[in-house]
C-alpha cells in the first residue's frame, strides 16, 4: 500500500512538473523579447557548427592558417570570398564562424562556471547562517567589487598572453559572488518554509535537505542569472583580445577587430570591421533578451504588469 502511495505521489508530481514547463513554455512564447533572443540564438548557433564546414572544403578557408595565395592583402567581397579577406589573405567569413563557436565556448562555459560556483556557495552560506555566512559573504563583496577586467588585463600584463581556458576560468571566478548573494537571499526565505521544517522533523540531513529541497528551488533563479553573465563573458573576452591579451592561436570575435585595428584597416575596410562587432553585438542582446523573457516565466508578477500594459 505504501509503496503504492509513493509511485501515485511520484507520478502526481511529474504531471504537476510537465504542467509548469507547459505553462512556463507559453508564457515563454507569447514573450517577443523571447522569440527574438531565440532566434539570434540558433542562428549564432548554426554558425558554430558550421565554422567546421570551410576548412573541409578547402584548406585556404581556414580561419587561422588558411590563405588565398592569389591574395596579398585585404580585399573586398567575392565570390570566392564572400565577406572579403584580411591583411593576409585569409578568408574573413571564416574567421566569423570560429568566432561564433569561441563565443559560445568562453560564454556558456564562464558562464556556467560561475553559476555553479555561485549557486553551491550561496546555497552553503544562506542555509548554515552565522560564521560560515559572514565569511563567504565577505568574500563575495570584495571580489565583487572588483573589476574583473582591469584585473584580468593585470594578470595578464604579469603572465603573459593567456590561453583560452585560462581566461575562462579567471572570469567565472570573478563573476560568481552576484549570482551567490541572490541564490543566499532565496535559500533564507526557503528554510523558513514549512516543508523544510517537516524534512528535518523526518530526520533528513542537512545534505539531503540542501540538494533535495533547497536547490530545486532555486536553480532556475541560477539559471535565469546565466543568460547574462554570459553576456559578460563575450564582452570581456572580446575585450581582452582586441587590447592584446588574448589567446594568439584562438581566432574570436575581438581577435578579428584587434587585427583590424593593428594593420590600420580600421576605416578603411568596413566588410573587415562590421561583421565582427555586430556580432558581438548581437549575440550579447539575444543572451540578454532571453534573460529577460526568462525573468517574466519566472516571475508571475511581470506577466501581470506586461499583460495590463
Amino acid at each position: 500500500m505504501n509503496q503504492q502511495a509513493a509511485m501515485d505521489l511520484r507520478q502526481a508530481r511529474r504531471s504537476l512538473w510537465r504542467e509548469r514547463l507547459a505553462e512556463d513554455w507559453r508564457v515563454f512564447r507569447r514573450n517577443p523579447l523571447g522569440r527574438i533572443g531565440l532566434t539570434l540564438l540558433i542562428m549564432f548557433g548554426l554558425m558554430a557548427v558550421c565554422s567546421y564546414i570551410p576548412p573541409m572544403i578547402n584548406p585556404m578557408y581556414n580561419p587561422m592558417t588558411g590563405v588565398d595565395p592569389h591574395i596579398m592583402a585585404s580585399t573586398g567581397p567575392s565570390a570566392r570570398h564572400w565577406l572579403g579577406t584580411d591583411f593576409m589573405g585569409r578568408d574573413i567569413f571564416a574567421q566569423l564562424l570560429a568566432g561564433a563557436r569561441v563565443a559560445f565556448m568562453v560564454g556558456v562555459s564562464a558562464a556556467f562556471m560561475a553559476v555553479v560556483l555561485g549557486t553551491a556557495l550561496g546555497m552553503t552560506a544562506g542555509y548554515m547562517g552565522g560564521l560560515t555566512d559572514t565569511l563567504l559573504m565577505r568574500a563575495a563583496d570584495m571580489i565583487m567589487v572588483m573589476p574583473t577586467l582591469l584585473v584580468v588585463l593585470m594578470l595578464a600584463a604579469l603572465f603573459g598572453q593567456l590561453n583560452i581556458w585560462t581566461i575562462v576560468l579567471m572570469i567565472a571566478l570573478f563573476r560568481w559572488p552576484g549570482v551567490s548573494r541572490v541564490v543566499r537571499a532565496q535559500t533564507l526565505s526557503l528554510k523558513q518554509r514549512p516543508f523544510i521544517d517537516a524534512a528535518r522533523v523526518a530526520g533528513a540531513s542537512h545534505p539531503r535537505i540542501i540538494f533535495r529541497h533547497i536547490m530545486p528551488n532555486v536553480l532556475p533563479l541560477a539559471f535565469l542569472y546565466m543568460t547574462f553573465r554570459v553576456t559578460s563573458a563575450i564582452v570581456i573576452e572580446a575585450a581582452l583580445a582586441f587590447l592584446g591579451f588574448g589567446d594568439p592561436g584562438t581566432v574570436s570575435w575581438g581577435m578579428m577587430l584587434q587585427w583590424v585595428w593593428k594593420t590600420g584597416h580600421m576605416f578603411q575596410a568596413m566588410y573587415w570591421l562590421l561583421p565582427p562587432g555586430l556580432c558581438i553585438s548581437l549575440i550579447t542582446l539575444s543572451f540578454y533578451m532571453l534573460g529577460r523573457a526568462m525573468d517574466e516565466v519566472l516571475d508571475p508578477r511581470l506577466r501581470d504588469e506586461t499583460s495590463a500594459g
